[in-house]
């Protein structure tokens, strides 16, 4: 079996946050984000990365977060565009939204060869979930058990605005039974609540576990992801054009709805951090910087 891969989705266009919040400099040595996420990868054993781009952010990304990770993984690239569609399929007039994080992993097919991980660039996933996710991949064989890690929903909210996140059912064996996207959660004093018209609010359990996209395939995920993003063109996109999109954990459900798929939940009782908004940047780097000096992060990260 192949080493596994670490596949990171870095071409999500920050409409929130107003940049590239992938590269923007949040550590005490001006890292950013994903150089966490590269340097807890690399303790857990991943020696192979897939960076997930867009053309027009390739020269900056290459330069601020690229040059470096080649220095110690072997590094591969791949290329969302909203183009990329199968036959006969053409991209409706006006739209400019990329197609969501199914059509991201999918993107990636041609330079994945072993089992894999998926993540976001912009989340802070914590030291142990990068263990547990090598740990899993490195035995996976060749069929459609997959893994997912997951967060307590009070770990993952922001105090900035609202978040997008996947609420799962949890078999009492640890197996996912179904991800529901709530598109709308905000924090409160009472514990996080969701919405779905922004005017009737429900309060959820703070320990509510939740996907923050970090999942482990193996590479015959790929066949499935194709198959559904043309049954998703075909069925879904006609009624929505320009803002449809194909996430993943639409896939994974799919597949076990089906009976194609087992995914184990692995937990993590660590605290999420990320950059939705501007106004969460300060936060993470005093998260960051608490993290450096109680001695989890040398700074800098790499020795060069």
């Amino acid at each position: 079996m192949s080493e596994p891969i670490l596949l990171i989705m870095a071409a999500g266009m920050g409409s929130r946050y107003g940049g590239m919040k992938q590269i923007d400099p949040v550590g005490p040595a001006g890292e950013v984000i994903l150089d966490y996420s590269l340097f807890d990868a690399y303790r857990a054993g991943f020696r192979r990365v897939v960076f997930l781009i867009k053309h027009e952010m390739e020269e900056a990304f290459r330069e601020r977060v690229g040059a470096r990770a080649e220095r110690h993984f072997e590094v591969s690239y791949a290329f969302q565009e909203v183009g990329m569609l199968p036959a006969p399929f053409t991209v409706p007039e006006g739209r400019v939204k990329p197609w969501g994080t199914g059509h991201a992993v999918l993107s990636c097919r041609d330079v994945i060869d072993a089992p894999f991980a998926a993540i976001n660039a912009d989340d802070y996933y914590g030291v142990h979930a990068f263990q547990s996710a090598y740990d899993f991949l490195k035995k996976a064989d060749e069929g459609n058990h997959y893994m997912m890690v997951a967060y307590e929903l009070c770990n993952t909210v922001t105090d900035q605005g609202y978040v997008s996140r996947g609420i799962c059912s949890v078999s009492e064996q640890g197996e996912l039974l179904d991800v529901v996207e709530r598109t709308h959660i905000v924090h409160s004093t009472d514990g996080p609540l969701f919405t779905e018209d922004r005017l009737h609010y429900l309060l959820l359990p703070g320990e509510t576990p939740v996907s923050m996209n970090m999942w482990g395939f193996t590479p015959s995920f790929m066949q499935a992801l194709e198959e559904q993003f043309a049954v998703f063109l075909r069925d879904t996109v006609p009624g929505n054009p320009i803002k449809a999109e194909f996430y993943l954990p639409f896939a994974v459900n799919t597949m076990i709805r089906e009976g194609r798929a087992t995914v184990s939940v692995l937990n993590s009782a660590d605290r999420w951090w990320g950059v939705t908004y501007q106004a969460d940047k300060p936060n993470v780097v005093r998260a960051l910087q608490a993290l450096t000096d109680e001695g989890v992060y040398p700074s800098p990260l790499w020795k060069e």
